[in-house]
C-alpha cells in the first residue's frame, strides 16, 4: 500500500508545483521574509528559529512571493485559479488525469469511470463504511411537506415586565 500512497502523493506534489508555477512564475516573483515574534509552540512555530527563544518566544521568519515590480504585479492579479481552470490547458490536464488514475488505483477501479460511476462508487463506500444500504432511488417523489421542525414560526414576545395599555 505504501506504494500506491507513494504515487497518490507524487501526483498531487506535481499538481501543486505545476500550478504555483503558472500563479506565481519565478521570473515574477521574488522571495521576502518577514521577521516577527511568535511562540515556538504557536501557528508559526515551523518558522520560528529556536536559537532566538526566550520565555517561548522567538524570532519567526516567514518567506513570501512578491511581484518584482509594477509591471509584474498587474501580470500576476490576472494569474488566479479560476482563470487557470477556466482556461483548462492540457498540462493542467494532464496532471489532473494522473492525480486521478492514482486515486483510483489506490481503489482498485478502472481509470475511465465517468462521473456518475464514480459519484455511485464513493455513495456505495461511504454507505458500507456507515453500515447501511443504499436506498433504491424513487421514480417520482410526491411532493414532501416541510418538517414542522423547519417551518419558520413566530418568535414569542419579549417580557418586558410592563403592561401594553390598551387602545
Amino acid at each position: 500500500m505504501p506504494a500506491v500512497h507513494a504515487r497518490i502523493a507524487d501526483a498531487a506534489r506535481e499538481l501543486d508545483t505545476l500550478r504555483s508555477n503558472w500563479l506565481n512564475p519565478p521570473e515574477w516573483v521574488k522571495e521576502e521574509v518577514l521577521e516577527f515574534p511568535a511562540s515556538h509552540e504557536g501557528p508559526w512555530s515551523r518558522y520560528v528559529d529556536a536559537a532566538s527563544v526566550k520565555n517561548g518566544v522567538g524570532r519567526a521568519r516567514y518567506p513570501r512571493l512578491v511581484p518584482k515590480d509594477a509591471e509584474c504585479a498587474g501580470k500576476l492579479a490576472q494569474r488566479t485559479l479560476t482563470n487557470l481552470y477556466n482556461q483548462r490547458p492540457e498540462w493542467l490536464a494532464q496532471a489532473h488525469r494522473k492525480l486521478d488514475e492514482a486515486v483510483f488505483a489506490a481503489y482498485g477501479w478502472p481509470p475511465d469511470l465517468s462521473d456518475d460511476e464514480i459519484l455511485k462508487r464513493l455513495l456505495d463506500l461511504n454507505l458500507s463504511r456507515a453500515g447501511t444500504a443504499a436506498k433504491p432511488a424513487k421514480e417520482e417523489a410526491p411532493e414532501a411537506e416541510e418538517p414542522e421542525a423547519l417551518t419558520p414560526k413566530a418568535k414569542p414576545a419579549k417580557k418586558t415586565g410592563k403592561k401594553r395599555k390598551a387602545m
